[in-house]
This record gives C-alpha cells, sequence and structure tokens, in this order.
C-alpha cells in the first residue's frame, strides 16, 4: 500500500477518505454548494495516481487536489482548500513558544518581564502565575484562535491586538461597571459566604473593597464603582451616633454636633481602610485592582450631603497621598478618581464649589482627579452621565475652570 510522508517525516497509509472530506469541508466554505460526487471522484482519480508509488508525500497531495478542483471548474472550492491550506502553514510555522518564554519569566533577569506591567512585581508567585497562563493564552491565540493576516499586522506594527494574553480564556469578562448598589443594600455572596447588609459607612467600605477583589480577580481590566453607593451608609452611620448619644441624655443640638463629628471621623477612617485596601491587596492577577471611583453629586438627590462628605475625604485623602514603603508621602496608583463637573459645583456661589477647588487643588499636586462634563457627556450619551472605565487617562483641563489650586 502506497504510504503518505507527512510534514513530520513519519509515515501513515494512503487514505482516500481523507481527501474527500477534506474537499466536502473546502466546498462548504467556499461556494457553499456541497457536491459528494465531485469530491469523491477527485479522491479516486489520486488514489489512481498513486497506487503504484511506495511513498508520496502530503504537499504533493494537496497540490493534486487543487490542480484537481481547478480542472473541474470548483475555483471557490480550490480558493476555499488553498485557503486552509494557507492557514495551516501559518500555524506551523509560529512554532510553539511557550516553553521559551516560561523559562525567560522565571529566570527573573528578563527587562520584559520585570517591566512588562509597572502595576505587577515579576518575582510574586501570583503575579508569575498570570503571566504563564497569558503565555499559553497567547500561544494558543496566535497558532489557532486568530486569523493569520491579524497575527501577521500585529507582528508588523499594523494593528496592536490588545489583551492577546488573555484572548485565549475566552470565558472571562473584560472591564466591569460594578453594581455595589445591590450587593450592599440586598447582601452579597463571597466564596460561598453569605455577606449581610451593613449598617455602618465603615462596614461598607470594608464590604465594598472585598467585592472589588473578587470581581477583579475575575476579570481583566479595569473596574469602577460610583461613591454615591457607599453615601446611604453614611446616614446610617450618623443616625446609630445621634442615637447613642441622646439615650445617654444628651440635647438635640448636642446629639447632632457629636453625631456629626463621630460621622466625619468615621467617613475619614472609612476612606481610609478603602485607599489602604485597594493599595495593598493583590487579586489573582497579582496586582491591586485596577479601579476607578466615580464622583458624582447628581447621581442623588437624598443622600447628596452624604456624598459630598465622602467626596471631601477622598480628594483630602488622595493629596495626602499614601506612605510607600520607606515611610515617604507618594501619590497612590489606584483607585483612579473620576470627578464630574455640573452646575452645583462650577460656580463660585455653587454649594458645592468647595469641592471643586479641592479637586484643583489636588490636581495640581496628584495629577488627580480626572475630570467628565456633566454638560458635554449629556450632549452626546443620550442625556445621560455615568462613569467610564478607568483605564483611559482624561486630560485634566483646570486653565478652563479659572480656580485657585
Amino acid at each position: 500500500m502506497t504510504k503518505v510522508i507527512k510534514r513530520d517525516c513519519s509515515e501513515v497509509d494512503f487514505d482516500k477518505s481523507k481527501i474527500s472530506t477534506a474537499i466536502l469541508k473546502a466546498m462548504k466554505n467556499g461556494s457553499g454548494i456541497v457536491k459528494p460526487k465531485i469530491a469523491d471522484d477527485i479522491a479516486n482519480e489520486i488514489e489512481e495516481e498513486c497506487k503504484d508509488k511506495e511513498e508520496v508525500s502530503i504537499s504533493d497531495i494537496e497540490s493534486m487536489v487543487y490542480d484537481k478542483l481547478i480542472t473541474k471548474k470548483q475555483r471557490l472550492t480550490a480558493k476555499a482548500y488553498e485557503g486552509y491550506r494557507s492557514i495551516r502553514e501559518f500555524q506551523r510555522e509560529n512554532e510553539n513558544t511557550t516553553d521559551s518564554e516560561i523559562d525567560e519569566l522565571l529566570d527573573g533577569e528578563s527587562e520584559y518581564w520585570n517591566t512588562e506591567n509597572s502595576n505587577k512585581n515579576s518575582k510574586v508567585l501570583n503575579t508569575q502565575r498570570d503571566y504563564m497562563a497569558g503565555i499559553v493564552s497567547k500561544d494558543i491565540s496566535r497558532r489557532f484562535l486568530l486569523p493569520p493576516e491579524v497575527v501577521q499586522a500585529h507582528d508588523e506594527g499594523i494593528i496592536h491586538f490588545h489583551d492577546i494574553d488573555y484572548f485565549g480564556m475566552n470565558a472571562m469578562s473584560n472591564c466591569s461597571l460594578i453594581n455595589l448598589e445591590d450587593m450592599l443594600q440586598n447582601g452579597t455572596c463571597i466564596n460561598k459566604v453569605m455577606i449581610e447588609k451593613p449598617h455602618r459607612f465603615i462596614t461598607a467600605c470594608t464590604i465594598a473593597t472585598q467585592i472589588i477583589l473578587g470581581v477583579t480577580s475575575l476579570q481583566y481590566g479595569g473596574a469602577t464603582i460610583t461613591l454615591t453607593h457607599l453615601a446611604p451608609f453614611v446616614r446610617d452611620s450618623y443616625n446609630k451616633y445621634y442615637e447613642k448619644y441622646k439615650s445617654w441624655g444628651f440635647s438635640d443640638e448636642d446629639c447632632k454636633k457629636y453625631a456629626k463629628a463621630d460621622t466625619k471621623k468615621e467617613v475619614a477612617d472609612g476612606v481610609q481602610t478603602f485607599n489602604y485596601q485597594c493599595n495593598s491587596m493583590s487579586n489573582s492577577n497579582g496586582q491591586s485592582p485596577f479601579l476607578s471611583v466615580f464622583m458624582y453629586l447628581g447621581e442623588t438627590t437624598e443622600y447628596k450631603k452624604e456624598l459630598a462628605m465622602i467626596i471631601e475625604e477622598f480628594l483630602n485623602q488622595r493629596l495626602l497621598g499614601l506612605k510607600n514603603e520607606v515611610g515617604v508621602y507618594v501619590t497612590q496608583a489606584f483607585p483612579k478618581l473620576l470627578y464630574v463637573l455640573e452646575e452645583d459645583n462650577i460656580h463660585e456661589n455653587s454649594p458645592y464649589w468647595y469641592l471643586t477647588k479641592l479637586a484643583a487643588k489636588c490636581t495640581a499636586k496628584r495629577m488627580n482627579p480626572d475630570y467628565i462634563s456633566e454638560k458635554i457627556m449629556k450632549k452626546y450619551k443620550e442625556g445621560n452621565c455615568f462613569p467610564c472605565m478607568g483605564e483611559r487617562k482624561l486630560q485634566p483641563r483646570i486653565n478652563r475652570l479659572n480656580l485657585v489650586a
């Protein structure tokens, strides 16, 4: 029996059914008109031509198939068949580079891996695990999932195929607008543990960071929350403090004064906890959650004062910065702050003008927050103003605000 020499130099018996099967697939992807008789005829003709040969190469058989398809006026099928051959050839030429890349990563001396992401430490175990998964995903994507022309254009710099190191894991989501309101108000479940609705602001902040960690560990890209979802818990804390002082026999005026002071302290502690958590914990990607925080007074009427307290504290703490490993205050990486400019905060006589002045002062020192115009977004987004993903830096336009930092 005639032997077929495969590309890896191994030998298999000649099997004409494989020829007809390949032609039928090409017909389906070519003209769309499947003609089994033509496929069988070509397979029989090639078998007849090869029966007296001891061996024949797979490339010779493919050339024979292509020529006979042209002879039988099956040009679309021939084109589809040739296209499939080209793709397989490309996939074979792009050899598996997984082993060498993993060796380079684990060696720890690669400048590429040590600087690939400024938010990650390539020497940390969970970062290396994420990178290793990315290497495998990239290899699978290049050889099997992406069209050859896309890979070639990417390699030549004509395009950039973003997040190819996650593309192979197509079950993962990319970026999230986290609905804290639902999970905080109605409770949620983390690692099969029921987390009930919190009753204080500082507890809500802690749970929020755990939710953020969980979400960002199961996706790639950034995540965004809105501070409006935390505002109701400021009032809950105030009410608890008020009731405490009332039970101690204080006057109504004193109850309000002391409850306000305690609430302000709790807001400061809660925001500090939030910042510490977001910058100290690492998700499964080996980095702090790539988080953005939306500051939009127009999202609420009922809790606007409480929201303003939270925004003010976030800006004050960002202005101060976080201490690094040697105790020096530096600009923290996360969360990104997204501050919305609106009628309530852009005029000197606006009730929340003080927040915009504080934001400008913070920008002058920390290049944060980024700014969103409510007016412009509503103009182009069907009357809506909503948070964006924080991965793209919004250029600050402080000079247009005519503010003194």
